[in-house]
């Protein structure tokens, strides 16, 4: 197996402060941040709180199965987000990584067409994206060990709730 990009606690602690310094010394200001689930869901608070942008929201999209096991196309699962009133609004989209970067693209596309300016930031970018993030902690060509999705579940697979909730 090829090498694996590690990332613990305490560098993601690192890694989200310098990302938010990035968007930060940019310039740029988010009324809102957008957060892929579930990767994203980490740096969506961390840079919420680094950032004081206490509006939050999350679009949950399936796309990975498995190491490198994935669906045809990225599929949006509820609750969606409600755009009403965001014409004018400047988005922050986060995730964990931007990998093929389809994800990205889906909510990127969606946003795009409701709001006022997106950008995007993720810890990690991979060569193959699709989506060029304007704000990148690291570029690398290299699986990535996550500290929230390295360790397997504390419950059996059978054991959890896998049915998607309708809001």
């Amino acid at each position: 197996m090829a090498e694996r990009e590690e990332m613990d606690w305490v560098r993601y602690g690192t890694a989200v402060r310098e990302l938010a310094t990035l968007v930060a010394d940019d310039g740029y200001r988010p009324d809102m941040i957008l957060s892929i689930a579930r990767g994203g869901l980490f740096v969506a608070g961390s840079l919420g709180y680094a950032l004081a942008v206490k509006n939050l929201y999350v679009m949950n999209v399936e796309y990975y199965t498995g190491v490198d096991e994935r669906l045809d196309i990225p599929v949006v699962l509820p609750p969606y987000v409600d755009w009403v009133d965001l014409g004018d609004a400047r988005i922050l989209i986060t995730d964990d990584v931007a990998d093929t970067g389809h994800t990205l693209n889906l909510v990127r596309e969606t946003a795009l067409a409701k709001v006022g300016e997106v950008r995007s930031a993720v810890l990690y970018q991979k060569p193959q994206s699709v989506v060029d993030c304007e704000y990148v902690w690291c570029r690398t060509d290299r699986w990535i060990n996550f500290p929230w999705s390295t360790e397997p579940p504390v419950v059996s697979v059978e054991e959890a709730a896998h049915q998607v909730l309708d809001a």
